[in-house]
């Protein structure tokens, strides 16, 4: 095969497929979808100011928005269901604060290694354990790129907030996405 066929088969990709853009949901999935999100949001911004005011180690990181577009937005989605919410993020974040711990003392090596080493090695291990939840790699992230604060906060990162944040959002899922018939979660638990 040529050199000229082979580039372009391959940039032949990236005009996508024809299917169009993604479907229109109804009125009653955008209301329960912004009341999920709401709701567990607000649960986990509350417990943060109550429990973690003044510090930047808290409750509530950016990852957890993400993880409410899947859970409220797209509840039945494999990306969404409870053992990749609570489990991406868990893992996730034991790979980040590893992947701190290992390169943090040097200077210059960290900044450059520990934000791509995190995210790949978090992708690969949500993969290994079928747990893939895409904002499990911003928690790995932040555990790599955030302040000091959260350096310090080491293993306790795993548990505070990439643990109790999901499980929080995984309740007010439980509650909300069970409240309208047309909506079910979780699909699976394991």
């Amino acid at each position: 095969m040529s050199l000229r066929r082979s580039c372009s088969r391959y940039f032949s990709k990236w005009r996508g497929t024809t299917r169009g853009s993604p479907p229109r949901v109804s009125s009653a999935e955008v209301l329960w979808s912004w009341v999920g999100a709401f709701v567990g949001i607000a649960l986990v911004t509350w417990l943060n100011t109550r429990w973690f005011s003044g510090t930047d180690a808290g409750l509530l990181i950016g990852s957890l928005g993400a993880s409410a577009v899947l859970v409220y937005g797209a509840a039945r989605s494999p990306l969404a269901q409870p053992r990749n919410l609570v489990g991406g993020h868990v893992l996730s974040a034991l790979v980040g604060v590893g992947c701190w711990q290992l390169l943090g003392h040097w200077p210059g090596v960290a900044e450059l290694l520990a934000p791509g080493l995190a995210v790949a090695s978090a992708i690969a291990l949500m993969h290994l354990t079928r747990t893939l939840h895409p904002p499990g790699g911003a928690t790995a992230l932040i555990a790599v790129i955030g302040s000091e604060d959260i350096h310090a906060a080491g293993l306790w990162y795993v548990l505070i907030p990439a643990g109790l944040g999901p499980t929080l959002l995984l309740g007010v899922a439980l509650v909300v996405n069970n409240l309208p018939a047309t909506r079910r979660y979780p699909e699976t638990w394991w």
